[in-house]
């Protein structure tokens, strides 16, 4: 199944994305979802990867957005179809691979505690609950975790 740099703005991942913010919206209040916009994740600083499937259709994604201090996961998401095909672990050994190579002294990210799923890929990568990072403000409908690296 290749993973692979991409760029977010093509018809597939744009279809991806909205299946993901149906998926979060239904969860969460919009003001809880840390969203980024396909015009953000096209900054030079953001790596965007997509797992596709044998018949070359996209089937995840995920985002790195790179920073001296860190290097954030954002917009990670596998159709749940193919959930358990290992797509989500290449995509975020792709993006730690790149946040390593980018010389970040670790990797962050901010999820739901709705999101069962996510929070055990997550454990299973080796990343543990933090307290917020950057902007985020301290609130009950998000987690934050942390991996060194």
């Amino acid at each position: 199944m290749p993973t692979a740099f991409e760029t977010p703005d093509q018809p597939e991942v744009h279809t991806l994305i909205a299946e993901l913010d149906a998926y979060l919206l239904a969860l969460y209040p919009p003001e809880c979802v840390y969203a980024l916009d396909v015009q953000t994740l096209l900054q030079p600083n953001i790596r965007f990867a997509v797992a596709r499937n044998a018949q070359g259709a996209a089937i995840g994604c995920g985002a790195v957005v790179l920073t001296d201090a860190y290097a954030e996961i954002k917009r990670m998401y596998v159709r749940p179809a193919a959930r358990g095909t290992g797509a989500a672990r290449e995509l975020m050994g792709l993006l730690e691979d790149t946040a390593r190579t980018a010389g970040c002294p670790q990797m962050v990210l901010e999820t739901g505690p709705q999101n069962p799923e996510a929070l055990a890929l997550y454990t299973r990568q080796g990343f543990e609950r933090c307290g917020p990072y950057g902007d985020y403000p301290d609130d009950p409908l998000s987690l934050f975790m942390q991996k060194k690296l």
